[in-house]
């Protein structure tokens, strides 16, 4: 008989801890505290710390600023994956399988429409969390999409882009969606429908090159980083200390490239603001 493997190890499992979820808490990238989830998502993934704006799910960003949260999607084209046959460390097509079983969304963008504060509006937003929101041709072809139902419901245009810019694995065809996104919002211009663009953390490369700055406004949420190349590679390519903040919401609007900088919870109220302005709607 083996005394210790018959009577103490079963009683030691028994009072084993149960195991606990990697899935509760939230690590605040600015100040380091644990975020409870369940309170950060009432939070609209705000830190109630420090204040700071975690990115915040596509699909609650809907619904946070249309009415009551309701709108409806628009259906976009399915395009071809994978045109270029694309491969590095796995395939393209691997790649885009895992997102969209990540995201439940087939590609890094959804364009819906419905009323924000009582005005028929079109929004098109892009999900960092699908391939860190870059473009390629089914973004591209969304925000075509969404710019053209506006014209179409005589309705202004918001985009809301979270984007590291254009997707690689795309190639040419990818920095193609710059200039068909800047011809399809100058349209919207021409026909005088507002177009807002919102820039949240991050908004970079070939999306801030090209629709992202080429709204009647710029509203930016505090704190998001905005810009083309990455602080890093600026500084290693003038030699020159960036000054502090640079590319940061904040900085810009100092510096004129940004109009508005608000916090999170008040773009539902500030966007209402200036659609009526430019809308002249009392």
């Amino acid at each position: 008989m083996n005394w210790i493997a018959d009577f103490v190890r079963p009683k030691i499992k028994k009072t084993t801890a149960k195991e606990i979820a990697d899935n509760l808490w939230t690590k605040c990238p600015e100040c380091g505290q644990m975020l409870f989830n369940k309170e950060l998502e009432k939070d609209w993934h705000i830190c109630s710390f420090c204040g700071h704006h975690l990115r915040l799910p596509i699909a609650r960003r809907l619904e946070m600023l249309f009415d009551n949260g309701r709108y409806k999607l628009l259906t976009l084209p399915k395009l071809q994956d994978d045109p270029l046959n694309f491969k590095d460390s796995k395939k393209y097509t691997d790649r885009l399988r895992a997102y969209r079983r990540l995201t439940k969304n087939n590609d890094a963008i959804l364009a819906a429409s419905g009323e924000l504060g009582g005005i028929k509006t079109v929004i098109a937003a892009l999900d960092f969390s699908f391939m860190g929101g870059s473009m390629g041709t089914a973004v591209g072809e969304g925000i075509v999409k969404a710019a053209e139902f506006a014209m179409k419901t005589n309705a202004p245009l918001i985009i809301i882009s979270a984007s590291g810019g254009a997707r690689m694995q795309e190639g040419i065809l990818s920095l193609m969606q710059m200039a068909r996104t800047t011809a399809a919002v100058n349209l919207l211009k021409e026909k005088g429908l507002p177009y807002i663009s919102v820039l949240t953390d991050p908004t970079t490369g070939g999306v801030s090159a090209s629709f992202a700055m080429l709204g009647d406004v710029h509203i930016a949420e505090q704190g998001s980083i905005i810009g083309f190349a990455g602080a890093r590679v600026i500084e290693q390519t003038i030699r020159e200390t960036l000054p502090d903040g640079f590319q940061k919401a904040e900085y810009l609007r100092d510096h004129g490239m940004v109009d508005i900088v608000v916090n999170r919870l008040e773009m539902r109220n500030k966007l209402i603001k200036v659609l009526k302005l430019l809308l002249n709607k009392n």
